[in-house]
């Protein structure tokens, strides 16, 4: 029999756009002989599941089903492409575990600590991973700019803490920049994290749950024509993603087998692409992105095709992962 699965997009947050596209191309790649896939926009102003022919259906939010020709439909699996809240956070997969439906994602409480860059640094730290010195800031906090200059320099990065896809970023290099990247920042979160520059390679890689066993994708270089990776580097061409990337079998080695470590410490599951920049060999961890975008285009899918795996197969593994958790 066929499992239907829900293909969750959208969201609440500014990557709504990025998460309905990443969707769709996750429906479009499930295998139609194996599944019924059903996508499912979960918005501010509405939860629906569209049929093929682009029909919407209410979602009853007390079991997440919704009624099609008098006929309930229920789901099998939920596959998480929503970037951002509340499916990168972990409030949606909370509520889906309430329920007993198994998803893509890590449990929620992972979701939740990887989304938080802060708490996510102050837990990997702890275990010998090196990361950029930092400041973290709560709407509302006096903000004595010399004093975070003195301890992490310049120029530094002022980024939202609970967002992606490079919203409300900055890289500041001069203290009359401070204020208006903060107050950009505090436009997409209400805590902030500033960080010190690193100088560096910048490269990503994916780790996932593939077969059964842990695997690191590929890794990919970022060359970004702007000051740094910033949305129009990531979304609007103004980058090159060299996979695999351009470093030495030392840096590749170190990279993999502290993506690995990462991924472990945080006990996660599912699918992950981490930040990092290496200096002098070293790699130093950025962040963690638990639902990365998942276009032909982006970044975990290219790692996946340079491991010779397909679309069809990655996003088929991850429903049929989920399953086996069970």
């Amino acid at each position: 029999m066929k499992k239907n699965i829900a293909i969750v997009m959208g969201g609440y947050s500014s990557e709504v756009n990025i998460s309905l596209k990443s969707g769709n191309v996750v429906y479009n790649h499930l295998d139609k002989e194996k599944y019924n896939p059903y996508r499912v926009h979960i918005l501010e102003e509405k939860w629906v599941a569209l049929d093929a022919d682009d029909n919407e259906f209410f979602i009853n939010k007390h079991d997440f089903s919704f009624t099609k020709n008098n006929k309930t439909i229920t789901f099998h699996c939920v596959f998480n492409a929503i970037h951002g809240a509340p499916g990168e956070n972990g409030k949606l997969l909370s509520y889906l575990e309430l329920l007993n439906i198994p998803h893509t994602s890590a449990p929620f409480y992972q979701m939740a600590l990887t989304f938080n860059k802060r708490d996510t640094l102050s837990v990997v730290k702890e275990y010998g991973i090196k990361t950029a010195v930092s400041v973290y800031l709560n709407k509302g906090d006096e903000i004595n700019l010399q004093k975070i200059i003195n301890k992490v320099g310049l120029p530094c990065f002022i980024k939202p803490n609970n967002a992606g896809s490079s919203y409300g970023i900055s890289k500041v290099h001069t203290l009359e920049e401070m204020m208006p990247a903060i107050e950009k920042a505090y436009k997409e979160d209400s805590e902030i994290l500033i960080e010190s520059f690193l100088d560096g390679t910048e490269v990503s890689v994916g780790v996932i749950q593939y077969k059964g066993e842990l695997k690191v994708l590929p890794i990919t270089e970022i060359v970004s024509e702007n000051d740094f990776f910033d949305y129009e580097a990531k979304y609007e061409g103004k980058s090159q993603e060299i996979t695999p990337a351009r470093i030495s079998k030392e840096e590749h080695q170190q990279v993999a087998k502290t993506a690995k470590k990462v991924y472990l410490i945080l006990n996660m599951s599912g699918f992950s692409r981490s930040e990092y920049i290496l200096v002098n060999c070293e790699p130093y961890f950025l962040e963690m992105n638990t639902v990365p975008g998942l276009t032909e285009e982006s970044i975990l899918p290219q790692q996946a095709q340079e491991a010779g795996i397909s679309l069809k197969e990655l996003f088929d593994n991850a429903i049929e992962s989920s399953l086996n958790r069970l």
